[in-house]
């Protein structure tokens, strides 16, 4: 086997060597979706992780430095949209700093008034309860008030800096 050997000057990795080791956990990827009654936003996500089936919470960390956040927060109701495998196009998209990041997107509005993006996996239509602080990202956990999948199709996966799908 393999391997890269992190050294760790007094106990702390060096943000550099966090990313490539963390990079070898592939991730699902998700963009998170409000609308504040004149426009939708959104932002992609790849921390969005299940935290407890009662009561129904996900987790998902935004980066402190997101323009997009406090937006999205302010107007409440949110849906995390779980891409699929063939959308990593749509997840570059939503990563753009200050881009009209719905520009050509399809989508529709989720039951709690989020918008829902055409084609992914799966969505969770959520509204956070908590939030904390946890260094250069904040740790939102969001019950979960509706959701819905589509069965048969493939998650969009983020691994070592790159897009991919799954293999059986």
């Amino acid at each position: 086997m393999n391997t890269d050997n992190v050294v760790v000057d007094a106990g702390i990795p060096a943000p550099a060597d966090l990313r490539r080791v963390l990079g070898h956990f592939a991730t699902g990827v998700a963009v998170i979706t409000a609308h504040d009654g004149t426009r939708p936003l959104g932002f992609t996500c790849q921390s969005v992780v299940s935290v407890s089936l009662d009561p129904p919470y996900v987790s998902f960390c935004p980066a402190k430095s997101s323009t997009s956040w406090p937006l999205l927060r302010e107007a409440g109701a949110l849906c995390v949209n779980i891409l699929a495998r063939e959308q990593s196009a749509l997840c570059r998209q939503f990563a753009v700093r200050g881009a009209d990041k719905f520009a050509g997107v399809a989508w529709d509005r989720a039951g709690n008034g989020a918008p829902a993006l055409a084609g992914v996996l799966a969505q969770l239509e959520v509204t956070v309860e908590f939030e904390h602080d946890a260094g250069d990202h904040t740790v939102v956990l969001a019950r979960i008030g509706d959701l819905r999948a589509v069965e048969g199709a493939e998650p969009l996966l983020f691994y070592k800096g790159g897009f991919g799908g799954f293999a059986a």
